[in-house]
Order: structure tokens, then sequence, then C-alpha cells
């Protein structure tokens, strides 16, 4: 097995113009951590020369490292050579790019985040982004992917290879982008060396507009309200002043713009609420197909990504083509039956979030202890777990509420992608995907007829 340092290569993570990030484990623990090790782009080596990366790969690790603050990821190892020069950091399964779809053709369709989510994770970033003003650093490269979710769903901002100290300068060849497209202010490709808080305050801004609409802005189409009816014109003021084209018209920091989008959401809930309590229960969800056997598949299979649409009938975001018409009942404490499908389920499931592997010893005591008299508990398939889903939230059909935990929102499936990755269900985004197996996820656990 290759190693790096005293770190065992467990898996590739993703490749930038500086580094290479590897899955690692440190064989003395055990703990499962990220290495960036330092291995830039030769185009990057002929534009910027080997002295200034290693200056800027050095920059990024010593920024991380003496930062402290709950949403910024911190950096536990740093090795600067001779030999191998990398720095390691926590190791999340999760990041808010890979949740909502994100790909290389940025222009495409995005999965579209419950407000009270979408909101609560922009909130989260600026509250990173004031500790990282505050210290006089501007990141200059804010953006989904960037945003890594620990399992208790915190948000950690990472890759600093661009960030700029307050008064710092560097060189620039015209041919190198600061910054993502869409994601960087209009300010930031001008003058990449002048820019302040703002310009991550537009990215930010970006990034809600994004979740809320599964789209990004242009001059065109800004408004929210093209593609959500349930948000009014205090959204759009807000949105319209994160994305203002003048930095000095956007919001004075990070912390008033978090405190003005708390204000919206909470005006939001009281809104919210209302209309759910004066709009009927519709007869069919909004969105949902009243589907009839045959029930879907409880045997479990192995699945690669390209044959995933076709094995799941998943739409090009990994969400249902269609959602079926359930008939849940509670029938005990933790037990909820569909006579939809003729499946019992877990309403809660796991108390905590497990790797894949320790899913089946979860099982075992389930099936032991006989809940509901039953012990034919088991994972349930990815085809299963799809009928739990609601419709992308959209205006139609929002206020009737889950009979399910919604809290736990990564589910196991008991489908796998190979012998190192299991697909699981994203509940509250409402999409499949493969994820590693030592990732940790909830087991909801389903009892019910085999086909």
């Amino acid at each position: 097995m290759k190693t790096i340092g005293k770190y065992e290569v467990r898996g590739l993570l993703g490749r930038g113009g500086m580094g290479v990030v590897y899955k690692v484990r440190l064989p003395s623990i055990g703990r499962i951590m990220a290495l960036k090790l330092l291995a830039p782009r030769p185009e990057l080596v002929a534009l910027l020369g080997e002295s200034e990366i290693r200056r800027r790969f050095l920059d990024e690790a010593r920024t991380m490292g003496r930062l402290r603050h709950p949403n910024i990821a911190g950096v536990w190892d740093f090795e600067p050579g001779p030999g191998p020069t990398f720095f390691v950091m926590d190791y999340y399964c999760h990041n808010l790019g890979a949740l909502i779809g994100e790909r290389y053709d940025l222009e495409a369709p995005t999965r579209v985040f419950p407000v009270e989510r979408a909101s609560g994770l922009v909130r989260q970033t600026l509250s990173g982004l004031a500790r990282l003003h505050h210290a006089g650093i501007v990141h200059r490269d804010l953006k989904p992917y960037n945003l890594l979710l620990t399992d208790e769903d915190v948000i950690k901002i990472t890759d600093f290879g661009l960030s700029l100290l307050r008064g710092e300068t560097r060189p620039h060849p015209g041919r190198l982008r600061i910054g993502s497209p869409y994601y960087a202010a209009p300010e930031q490709v001008r003058d990449p060396d002048g820019v302040g808080p703002p310009a991550d305050l537009y990215a930010a801004g970006v990034t809600l507009f994004r979740l809320l609409t599964g789209r990004l802005p242009d001059e065109d189409r800004t408004r929210l309200d093209d593609y959500r009816a349930d948000l009014g014109p205090d959204w759009e003021a807000f949105i319209g002043r994160a994305l203002d084209p003048d930095p000095a018209r956007r919001f004075s920091s990070a912390s008033d713009m978090a405190s003005a989008l708390e204000g919206l959401i909470e005006s939001w809930r009281e809104t919210f609420g209302l209309a759910c309590s004066l709009e009927p229960e519709p007869a069919v969800s909004n969105g949902r197909t009243p589907l009839r056997p045959p029930l879907p598949r409880s045997s479990a299979v192995k699945v690669a990504p390209a044959e995933a649409q076709d094995v799941f009938d998943t739409d090009e975001l990994d969400r249902p083509r269609t959602y079926r018409i359930n008939d849940f009942q509670e029938s005990g404490p933790d037990r909820i039956e569909d006579r939809a499908t003729g499946l019992a389920w877990q309403r809660s499931g796991s108390e905590f979030p497990m790797a894949w592997a320790e899913t089946a010893a979860y099982l075992e005591v389930l099936n032991r202890d006989r809940p509901a008299g039953r012990n034919d508990w088991r994972l349930p398939t990815v085809d299963e777990l799809l009928t739990l889903l609601d419709p992308p939230p959209s205006g139609g059909g929002r206020c009737i509420a889950s009979r399910f935990d919604r809290a736990k929102r990564h589910i196991w499936s008991a489908d796998r992608r190979s012998a190192t990755a299991a697909w699981y269900v994203n509940t509250d985004v409402g999409f499949a995907s493969p994820l590693d197996k030592t990732c940790l996820c909830h087991v909801r656990a389903v009892s019910g007829p085999e086909n």
C-alpha cells in the first residue's frame, strides 16, 4: 500500500492546480483523514514558477493551521519537506457542491434545498467568513465545493490556496484566473489583489441563490420569484444587495449579512406557518404519480454510477423520475407502515450514524429485540428508500408534514457501488449517491414483502 510520510493512502479525493488530495489512514490510531500533497500541474508551474507555488501552498497550510473557528477547516499535521510536502486535515464525506449536484458544466441546473436548510448553511458560512475577515483574510474562492459538511451538518470552509492577506499582492499572469466563474465578484475579475471582504459576501450570495433555485444568477435572471413562488420581495432585496456589482452597496460585513438573513428566516417562518394552516392538504401531492405494483426492488444489487439512472429510475440529478403515492399509518412508537407497498419502516432509525460495515451488527440487535414483533428488519434498497421522498420544493405541496425523522438526512441502502463504496439516499434534498463505506450515515430499517 502506498504511503506518504506516516499515512497510508486509501484513495484519491481530488486534484487542484497546486496539489492532490488523498484519503489517508493514520495506522497508529486507525483514523481516516485528508492529506493535501504539493503536486502542482505543469501548466501552473509554467505560469507561476515552483518557488511561488510552494510559497502559496505553505501559506495555505499556515492560514488553516492558525485559525480556530467551528466553520473553518483546521490543519492537524504539516510536513514542509525535505521529501513530500503536505498537510493533513479532518476528512469529511460531504461537501455542498456534491450535495447540490454541481458539475463541470456550471450552468446546468442543480438540486434545490429547502429554505431553512439553505439559509442555515449560508449563515454558518458567513460566520466562518466573519472570522476570516477579522484576521484580515479574503478567501477569494468561496463556492459550494469549498464548503465541507461534517456528520453533524456543520459547514467547514476550506481551500485557502487563493486567499489574500490584507495589503498583500501576488504575481498574476494574465492567463491565470483568480476565483471560480459565476462565484467571483466583478471587482475580483478586474483586480484580484484589490478585493476586500465584499468579494466573499458576493460569493456567499451566489451560493444562497444556487441553493434556493438550482440556478446561477446572471444579468437577466437574478430574481428569486422566477424560480421560487414561496419567496417574496424581502428575499429579492436581500439577494439584490448581496449581488450588487458595486461592492460598496453590498452588506457592510459578514456578520451584518448573517443578521439580515436570520431576520428573513424569522419572517418567512411566520408566513410559512400561516400559509400551511390555511392550505388544505391536497388529495394527490404535487409532483407525485400514483404508482402501484410492481413493488420496489427489495434485493440488494451492485450498481455502477453509469448504470444508476436506469437501475434506480432517477433523473440527471439522481432524483426519482416519479414520486409514489404512499399510504402511511403509524403502528407503533417507532414504526410506520406503508399500505401502498406493504413495507414497514422505522420512523426514526438508528440513534447515531455509522459506517456501512457496522449496519449488520445494528440489524442483528434490532432483530434480536423483535420490535413490533418482527425479526425480518433489513437495510432497504435505493428503490425502497426513494419511495419515501417528497418532490423538490417549488411552492405547491410544501405544507405536507413528513411522518419520518427529518433530522437524519443520510440513510444507508443495501446496494453497493464497489468493494469500498455503497449507495445512500439523502432525504432532505432527495437523491441517491454512492458514498465511501467508511463514511457515517444513519440506518432506517425496513421490514416487509420481498420480491
